[in-house]
């Protein structure tokens, strides 16, 4: 601070800095600023403050919602010790509160903040172990009952040089938690019944409470508590007080519901609190401690355990063996282990996507399992696969992600600029207009990860996101990871990849059978292992897949350093919540998630050109074919009556089999190709039904299109009767041909739903189609045959055919099949309107009952909570 400049110490939420009069400070939202407000009555860049050669200076830059001064909107001012600022709000906006210089306050323009915290709010600390100067032992030592084996160490624990420093995990049960720990409840990891406490950490803020007074919650202004989060509704939840003096929260139709202690209570409906209750609305959580309300927000900087992991199949085998671990705030976290360690299965536990079947995981001291309904909108999870459409643009792509997670009152304006956010955030604004498909491998990852970003994790997973790219986009997936916990998330990757562990904070390593290894510092895990290269290790993992690494990592000084004392904590038996619980409420209404999920797939394949051309060529070219009969053989009747026409069946049989063709074709790639967008989407509150139903909307319409066009070429150029049954011939034959298609597209829906890869489609779709051509019922006589005819009744074309057959009186058109019995007709042929409408009702019928197999099936790619 120059000489004669007073010093100005600025505070905000807790924290402190130091201003320095030779630059001047950006407040605002901008995560590029000095001091960025995450609030949404902030604009992006509100105000900045600067030394203005006399005094100190603040400047409103045209905010949106204003910047005020003891109740009066200002524009530039002069300020000073003991000045309070208020932006966006005159009475409740974020305060920005001067003083005179304190020793130790955090200066932006230095990258380590000396106080940016009280005592009580610090992380827990993460140092990592210098280097051992020697390995666990010498090349003599092997596995029991093994052969010797050159390279692996020995095991001698007071050989082992003790690492200097460690992560130190805080008491378990009390406030601390597993680390610094936030909001508990009551079954979060504490004894039963105790007070809910923010962990180490201080409350963001309070509120005062009086009786009689009605506070409401939400993202909308004119809330009494204002939550600038697009988790949350704009009139999301109210507090009221009782005549008794207790309090009460009333959920007011919010979309991502409001919880208790952890579990929803029903929409729009109220639940008594106390000062041992915990409320959660979007990110904030809130508790009643004498007159005020605290409020604690969930920044992104939260600590993470698993305790006792254990996951077991049927027949008893466990596929995931007694797992812990602890992690502090702002953490990265390397996954890696050889095939059959249990890496994907540990993944799906520590997301809540299949729970363990022992153990417990910790979200800062909160029990996901308990409380996974409110939590999991606090959690990302990237898996392999890109989870977006290749088809769309970045920003198109992210525009429908964000209309299925976000609120069903959220503004376009404000979606769009999350969406800004997160693009500058992840570099990805340049190719924002550029389709998914043309970025490259390491591009795609990042967009998977914008997408997960839109609802600001605080825990974000990834699966093997390095898989497939080259060394250099590898370190720059890697780096992006390590920049993502930087700014205050936990991030956990799960890789093969082990060229860039340096820059992790902690390394997991699993051994066959789903057990730990090792867990600790990156750069002592070869070390420990005796080896030189992850190669070895890997190797000795396979060659040795019988030996007990658990056990010698639990007798190594390494353990006692990093994961003894999260160990030592007995898993907790805990009563779990009922599925119903468990599961979600959903982001929007039912009617607004099928609309947004028509508009995102009609996108989609409008984006596909070949797609599009192919759906129109494939109906004509079968229309043409069936042309290829001479004309002379119509679809009427003959001149003469005691002749048949010998080719109206076949003529019927390609329009059927090229009918049922089409609409499979168009449908039996559809659920596979994006099995793991829906198993994500599913896991945020997506519906199934309305998944499935705006697939059945959209290729209805296309099928119903194809329909037209087979019907229109193949019909033209045939002689019709001249009356049908209830409406023209041509008209009553389409119909039942566009019902065929729709049935056949529901069987291409339950083939593409049942199937593991889209490769397997082919083979079952010809294998349809030819099972259609036999069952017709026009190339032999099918009626009257015991089991035959029964076993026809199944399949779409017979119906069909026998549609266009009352339609066209085929039982007399056609030659009987037995010239001695020439009155022994096929009964679904029969040529009134009673059989007409019966044959497409089973037609229908038959499609419906598809939808219902299709929804089944859907459950088998679900999360386990989302199933019903």
């Amino acid at each position: 601070m120059g000489h004669g400049v007073p010093e100005l110490v600025l505070e905000l939420n807790g924290r402190t800095w130091t201003l320095d009069q030779s630059r001047s400070y950006t407040l605002g939202r901008d995560p590029q600023g000095d001091l960025v407000i995450d609030d949404a009555r902030v604009s992006w860049r509100h105000a900045t403050i600067s030394w203005g050669g006399r005094s100190w200076v603040i400047e409103d830059h045209g905010s949106t919602n204003g910047t005020y001064v003891q109740g009066q909107r200002i524009h530039q001012m002069e300020i000073g010790a003991g000045t309070a600022v208020h932006l966006g709000n005159a009475t409740d906006g974020p305060r920005l509160s001067l003083s005179g210089a304190a020793a130790g306050a955090y200066n932006p323009q230095s990258a380590t903040p000396q106080q940016a915290q009280t005592p009580q709010a610090q992380a827990p600390q993460v140092q990592h172990a210098q280097p051992q100067a020697q390995a666990q032992g010498g090349p003599g030592w092997a596995p029991q009952q093994q052969p010797q084996q050159q390279g692996w160490p020995q095991q001698p624990p007071q050989q082992q040089q003790q690492p200097q420093h460690g992560y130190v995990p805080p008491q378990h049960g009390g406030p601390g938690g597993p680390g610094a720990g936030g909001p508990g409840g009551p079954g979060s990891g504490g004894a039963a019944g105790a007070p809910p406490v923010y962990g180490d950490r201080s409350p963001t803020t309070f509120h005062q409470v009086a009786l009689g007074r009605v506070m409401r919650i939400g993202r909308a202004l004119e809330n009494e508590l204002v939550v600038s989060d697009l988790q949350v509704s704009r009139l999301h939840a109210e507090f009221t007080s009782t005549p008794d003096g207790r309090f009460q929260i009333r959920d007011l139709g919010s979309h991502n519901g409001t919880y208790v202690n952890g579990q929803p209570i029903p929409k729009s409906g109220t639940a008594l609190i106390g000062p041992n209750d915990i409320v959660g609305v979007g990110h904030s959580t809130f508790r009643l401690v004498g007159d005020r309300l605290e409020e604690f927000v969930d920044t992104g900087e939260v600590s993470f355990s698993a305790r006792h992991l254990t996951v077991t199949v049927d027949g008893g085998k466990q596929i995931l063996k007694d797992v812990s671990f602890g992690v502090p705030e702002k953490s990265l976290i390397a996954v890696i282990g050889p095939s059959g360690s249990g890496k994907s299965t540990l993944l799906k536990a520590l997301t809540g996507y299949r729970p363990a079947n022992e153990g417990d995981v910790l979200y800062d001291n909160r029990n996901l399992y308990k409380q996974f309904a409110e939590l999991r909108q606090r959690i990302g999870l990237v898996p392999q696969d890109d989870i977006l459409h290749k088809e769309l643009t970045v920003r198109k792509a992210l525009k429908y992600a964000a209309k299925l997670r976000f609120p069903g009152d959220t503004a376009e304006s404000e979606r769009e600029a999350r969406i800004d956010e997160v693009l500058r955030e992840l570099k990805l604004d340049i190719h924002k207009e550029k389709r998914v498909t043309s970025l490259s491998g390491g591009q795609r990852k990042r967009v998977s990860v914008a997408l997960e970003l839109l609802t600001k994790p605080s825990l974000i997973f990834l699966d093997e996101p390095t898989s497939g790219l080259d060394p250099g986009m590898d370190r720059d997936v890697m780096q992006l990871l390590r920049g993502l916990a930087d700014d205050g998330r936990t991030v956990l990757v799960v890789t093969h990849s082990v060229a860039e562990l340096a820059i992790c904070d902690k390394l997991l390593v699993m051994a066959p059978g789903g057990s730990v290894a090792y867990f600790g510092p990156p750069e002592e895990a070869l070390n420990f292992f005796g080896y030189t290269t992850w190669a070895d290790v890997f190797s000795a993992f396979e060659n040795y897949r019988d030996y007990d690494w658990a056990g010698r990592w639990r007798g190594s000084q390494h353990y006692q350093m990093y994961a003894a004392d999260i160990d030592a904590v007995a898993a907790q038996s805990v009563h779990m919540p009922t599925p119903q619980q468990m599961r979600p409420p959903k982001p929007q209404s039912w009617g607004s998630q099928l609309w947004t999920l028509i508009r995102r797939y009609t996108s989609v394949l409008a984006s596909d050109r070949g797609f599009l051309a192919l759906m129109v060529i494939l109906p004509a070219v079968i229309g043409v074919v069936s042309v290829v009969i001479p004309a002379e053989y119509g679809l009427g009747p003959p001149e003469a009556p005691d002749r048949f026409n010998g080719k109206a069946g076949t003529i019927l049989l390609i329009l059927a089999v090229g009918m049922c063709f089409s609409g499979s074709a168009n449908s039996v790639r559809e659920l596979i190709k994006e099995r793991v967008i829906y198993e994500r989407e599913r896991a945020t509150g997506l519906s199934r039904s309305a998944y499935l139903m705006s697939k059945v909307i959209v290729l209805g319409v296309i099928t119903a299109f194809q329909g037209v066009i087979l019907c229109g070429i193949g019909f033209a150029p045939r002689a019709l009767p001249d009356e049908g049954l209830i409406m023209p011939p041509a008209v009553e034959m389409c119909i039942v041909i566009i019902a065929l298609g729709f049935t056949s597209m529901m069987f291409g829906l339950v083939i593409s739903s049942l199937v593991k890869t889209s490769e397997k489609t082919m083979p079952l779709l010809v294998m349809f189609a030819i099972v259609q051509v036999v069952f017709t019922g026009t190339l032999f006589q099918v009626y009257g045959s015991p089991g035959l005819e029964q076993f026809a009744w199944l399949m779409p074309s017979r119906w069909a055919i026998a549609g266009t057959g009352s339609t066209l009186d085929l039982a007399h058109l056609m030659p009987p099949w037995d010239p001695k019995s020439p009155n022994d007709l096929d009964p679904l042929w029969d040529h009134s309107v009673a059989q007409w409408g019966f044959n497409v009702t089973v037609l229908l019928l038959i499609g419906v009952v598809c939808g219902v197999m299709v929804a089944r099936l859907l459950r088998r790619h679900e999360p386990e909570v989302m199933r019903k």
